[in-house]
């Protein structure tokens, strides 16, 4: 078996991007001794961080000023190669872009999206990989389609004001200035099948996460119900019920209806882009992980996929997990494809010292793999 190791982790949350783990995992193996190759991958799940693991991956960065998601500028970036661009919803409308305790569930805009989308294809793109998750917005998509043409107005004409209670006072869709993007291949990367609408849609299930109180989960999804019904009907179509639907904050309503994007798991588009099932041939081990690795991780989150990819490969190759903190029991452990779990936890119990000293914890816990596995 080659001396050949791929180091593939997602974020963790808080504490250390993915590109940071990789680092700190590659610098622990070489200091506990192990001389073979380490090969950083660091992926992600269609969430914040999926540009930063193209990147990585070799795609090259454009950065531009657009709307941020209550219409200050922000600096977002997408990633481009060979005609496919990678553009990451967060980048553009993230909570992460909203100062501390200001959340805006009523009023940010996925606008910037649009215009990412925009510059992404005035460079060539003819395959775009919509990565949603971690956004501030619950506005249906409304705003990137108006980045993209569509002009939204109420009863007296007037355009509507951006966010997704607005949408309520939706009486017209106007079409004709649409960019024709009909020769252009979109995917959207993501994890997410809820639909629209309901108790399981965009408003209910992800709007108080955005700050949305319960009065104002009803006004989103009134705001939803309206554009949906708008839209179906300019369209001819229907999208409000598709898997992926509810996506960030109904984003993917707006890709599935108006620019056919087909739904795909973040992580399997994630490893494509990155040449996995290639890397892995002769390849001794595979180090993934997360912040946390609990329940939620067994639903089409980052590692348990890269496990998954693993497994599948002609020969199988073993992959071990790094977390901060790990619920899963050894049997979940075992069924989700990792062979052991090492958590900064064991090194540092007290869980706010494990976050600040994560990188350092990191770089040992790489040692006892190296120990446990790389003799």
């Amino acid at each position: 078996m080659a001396d050949r190791v791929l180091v593939a982790p997602d974020k963790f949350k808080g504490s250390l991007p993915a590109t940071e783990v990789a680092a700190r995992v590659s610098a622990g193996l070489a200091r506990a001794g192990f001389a073979g190759e380490v090969v950083p991958l660091p992926v992600a799940d269609g969430g914040d961080g999926t540009v930063d693991a193209a990147v990585s991956a070799g795609y090259r960065r454009v950065e531009m000023a657009v709307p941020g998601p209550v219409g200050e500028p922000v600096m977002a970036g997408f990633a481009l190669l060979d005609g496919t661009a990678v553009v990451e919803a967060a980048q553009a409308c993230g909570l992460s872009l909203l100062p501390p305790g200001q959340l805006a569930p009523l009023t940010a805009t996925s606008r910037g999206v649009g215009e990412l989308i925009l510059a992404a294809t005035r460079l060539g793109a003819r395959r775009i990989v919509l990565a949603v998750g971690g956004v501030a917005t619950t506005d249906g998509g409304a705003g990137l389609m108006e980045a993209l043409g569509a002009r939204l107005t109420d009863e007296a004409g007037s355009q509507l004001a951006p966010g997704g209670a607005a949408l309520a006072r939706l009486a017209a869709l106007d079409l004709s200035r649409l960019r024709d993007l009909s020769g252009v291949e979109f995917l959207l990367a993501s994890d997410v099948n809820n639909p629209l609408l309901g108790p399981s849609g965009a408003a209910a299930v992800y709007g108080p996460q955005k700050g949305a109180s319960p009065a104002d989960v009803e006004l989103l999804e009134a705001g939803l119900a309206r554009w949906a019904d708008v839209a179906e009907a300019a369209c001819g179509a229907a999208a409000r019920d598709a898997p992926g639907a509810g996506a960030a904050g109904g984003i993917g309503f707006a890709a599935r209806l108006f620019l056919g994007a087909r739904v795909r798991p973040g992580i399997e588009v994630l490893l494509e882009m990155v040449s996995f099932s290639g890397q892995l041939d002769g390849a001794r081990l595979v180090i993934t992980g997360e912040g946390s690795l609990d329940a939620q991780s067994l639903h089409g989150k980052a590692p348990v996929g890269v496990a998954r990819a693993a497994a599948a490969h002609d020969p199988p190759v073993p992959v071990v997990a790094v977390a901060g903190v790990c619920a899963l029991s050894a049997a979940e452990l075992r069924e989700a494809g990792f062979a052991a779990c090492y958590t900064l936890t064991d090194l540092e119990p007290d869980v706010t010292k494990s976050i600040a000293g994560a990188g350092p914890l990191m770089e040992r816990l790489a040692g006892r793999i190296a120990a446990d596995w790389l003799r």
